[in-house]
């Protein structure tokens, strides 16, 4: 019997994310370009808008690893999985975006539980299919028992719950985007890994991870927080401390890749190696971050009785980017990556897709969006630094106002430190210059402009 929450084939409208036409529900609304925020579901099918940067970056990452050969040898297949793939759409951003050349050694598991979303994706994927053709077999060696799932077009679709998918085969490249906490699915994520591995994992429970909900943090991921300026940085140390603590307790370490604090979702990606070495050194890189009375931080590995009070934590308090990998996630990549050539626009707008000269200027600056300052504070991230929001530096430095940011990092650069502005929707910024440094430039230069 059909699903009532399903539309008839053919329904619904299109859209462009990347390079990759969506179909969405007729019932939901034309996303806005660079929305926030989650947004309100409309039913099984719903694509949320303000997810896609996370997606564009998924594609970039997956395409990097491909081309520089960083997870597997140049002549060896990368098995990824969507484990919570919902309508597909980042499983066919994967198949439609990456660089045809390396298309051939990508196979790409899309597992969901919803039986409406997944025919929407099959539905999707057969009416727009990649332009590469992939004829991939499934890999009846992979799975201890025959999969249950079909081949559509280079992907593999299974329905499963996504921890028994997670466990079915060793995959190198897993992705876990749920709606809330990856809590209850990172151990299966861990354990489903090959020896070496990438891992992505969304959490959208930002009240939990930023400490706004302290019961609830507590609870899923075994932290104490305190809501202020640096809340966003603890809630995406937070998350990677379990991620890693998860790991060790199998054998395993972690190097983060890229994490960070996007809206209204913290997304963490990192490499995964079996190691007992490695994992026996996790407490190394895990410990608490204490206020101090300047109004900055320190990270210590525990906190004194006297310090529990103004620490967070437990928490990872090693480097979050990788320098090289990060560094080369620039504007004028993602642009050559996921924007589409003229030919493929007009092709897609003879399918149907209404798209103005003004839709493909702002999808241009979304995407620009979705790696901005990435680039630039890949190597201060990469490495021990301080975290500042612009904002604290008039009550930090005595001043009446904060300077400009350019300027500031112009003055810091001169003096030989660097500085580099953080993704995220505050104003913060990295420097590896000592506080007493930026207060005394962030002085000198509000003093030089109120002269």
């Amino acid at each position: 019997m059909a699903d009532d929450r399903s539309e008839p084939s053919g329904t619904g409208h299109l859209w462009m994310e990347g390079k990759t036409l969506v179909k969405l529900r007729s019932d939901q609304e034309r996303p806005t370009h660079m929305p926030r925020g989650p947004a309100k579901r409309t039913g099984p099918g719903f694509l949320n808008p303000a997810m896609a940067p996370a997606r564009t970056r998924s594609v970039l990452l997956l395409a990097d690893a491909l081309e520089n050969d960083w997870l597997v040898k140049a002549e060896h297949d990368v098995r990824a999985l969507d484990a919570l793939c919902a309508t597909g759409v980042r499983v066919r951003r994967w198949r439609t975006e990456i660089m045809a050349e390396h298309q051939h050694r990508l196979r790409i598991t899309a597992n969901d539980l919803d039986s409406v979303a997944l025919e929407q994706l099959k539905e999707a994927h057969e009416r727009h299919p990649p332009a590469i053709a992939v004829g991939h077999a499934i890999e009846d060696d992979r799975y201890e028992r025959v999969p249950k799932g079909e081949m559509h077009n280079g992907l593999f679709i299974m329905q499963n719950d996504a921890r028994i998918a997670l466990m079915e085969a060793a995959y190198q490249w897993v992705d876990i985007d749920p709606f809330g906490s990856p809590v209850n699915f990172l151990d299966a994520a861990i354990q489903g890994l090959s020896r070496k591995a990438f891992l992505e994992v969304t959490a959208t429970d930002t009240a939990a991870l930023t400490g706004s909900s302290a019961s609830s943090q507590q609870r899923r991921y075994g932290a104490k927080g305190i809501v202020d300026s640096y809340a966003h940085d603890d809630a995406v140390r937070v998350l990677l401390g379990l991620i890693a603590t998860t790991a060790a307790r199998h054998d395993r370490c972690v190097e983060p890749v890229l994490a960070l604090f996007d809206g209204h979702h913290v997304r963490v990606s990192v490499k995964v190696r079996r190691s007992r070495d490695g994992a026996s050194n996790v407490l190394d890189d895990m410990g608490w971050r204490v206020r101090a009375d300047n109004g900055t931080y320190r990270f210590v590995h525990h906190p004194s009785p006297d310090e529990v009070e103004r620490a967070s934590g437990p928490m990872w308090i090693g480097a979050l980017w990788n320098r090289e990998i990060a560094g080369r996630m620039t504007e004028e990549r993602v642009v050559a990556v996921c924007s589409p050539s003229e030919n493929e626009l007009k092709a897609h707008r003879e399918a149907g897709l209404v798209w103005t000269e003004d839709d493909q200027e702002y999808a241009q600056r979304e995407l620009r969006r979705s790696v901005r300052y990435i680039a630039e504070a890949a190597d201060l991230m990469s490495r021990e630094h301080t975290l500042y929001h612009m904002d604290d530096l008039p009550n930090m430095a005595g001043v009446g106002q904060a300077p400009k940011m350019e300027a500031l990092f112009t003055a810091l650069h001169e003096a030989g430190f660097s500085a580099a502005r953080v993704p995220d929707i505050d104003p913060f910024f990295v420097t590896d210059a000592s506080f007493e440094e930026v207060m005394e430039t962030t002085r000198t230069l509000v003093a030089a402009a109120t002269e």
